[in-house]
């Protein structure tokens, strides 16, 4: 059994201080993937170099306290990449890949666009330039699964409330027409979904800090592990934790017959 963890940490220190790290422990899981460092190198102790015993790369942005992808592995990678177009959103740290034999596992974090029309329209450049980077990773003929916060919600039943967020980022309908053209036109899998298809509030994984969205389950699903088909096919279990809060988001474990 292949277990894989996907979290954004808001700050893996921050995390850390919630002791993010006895709970992956406890997980026994093979391959962490983490989002939203907000740390540098320098700011990484040496138990976040190496997690329990576990290997650990990073790819941080070059600005402070932003962005920052990593993956944590009881194995240690065949190959790791950092980066994907040699651009703007490699430097902001957004995508490490990690291969395991004929497996590879990326972590991905898509830029957000809530801030700032000016981030709105960096996110759709981003869409831009990995679609076909998607299109790339499936004619490779490898199992690849990419985990991370995708910032979009897909369908209406991923947030409690799509009818007031149709014009908001993450529920735009030009995000959500990627997203399907992910799934539909090049063949990628959303595993939570295959698994759970028609759960609503207990699929949430983001919960805004605003109000009492996290006390009243106001949340949307923006964290996938998105996966070529043959993987796909091995899920067994998918669980979005939620008895602990290491960050604003909940870690989603999905558990393979892989090997």
């Amino acid at each position: 059994m292949l277990r894989i963890i996907s979290l954004n940490l808001n700050g893996i220190r921050s995390a850390w201080s919630k002791n993010v790290l006895p709970w992956v422990v406890a997980q026994e899981a093979d391959i962490v993937c983490l989002q939203e460092l907000k740390a540098q190198r320098p700011d990484l102790t040496p138990e976040m170099l190496r997690p329990n015993g576990m290997y650990a790369h990073y790819h941080c942005a070059e600005k402070k306290g932003y962005s920052g992808v990593g993956i944590w592995s009881r194995r240690e990678p065949d190959r790791v990449v950092e980066g994907f177009d040699g651009g703007e959103f490699d430097a902001e740290g957004r995508y490490i890949r990690a291969d395991f034999g004929n497996l590879s596992v990326i972590s991905l974090y898509l830029p957000s666009g809530s801030s700032s029309p000016e981030r709105q329209e960096a996110k759709f450049r981003f869409l831009d330039v990995f679609f076909p980077q998607m299109l790339a990773l499936y004619a490779e003929g490898r199992e690849i699964v990419l985990c991370g916060d995708w910032n979009i919600a897909h369908q209406q039943i991923d947030l409690k409330n799509w009818k007031s967020n149709q014009k908001n980022s993450g529920f735009l309908p030009e995000e959500r027409t990627w997203l399907t053209r992910v799934f539909d036109e090049l063949g990628w899998v959303d595993v939570y979904r295959r698994l759970h298809p028609e759960a609503t509030d207990a699929s949430y994984t983001w919960w805004s800090n605003r109000g009492q969205a996290w006390a009243k389950n106001v949340g949307w699903r923006i964290d996938y592990q998105i996966s070529t088909p043959g993987i796909a096919a091995l899920a067994q279990n998918a669980e979005i934790y939620k008895l602990e809060r290491f960050s604003d988001h909940a870690p989603l474990r999905i558990d393979y017959d892989f090997k």
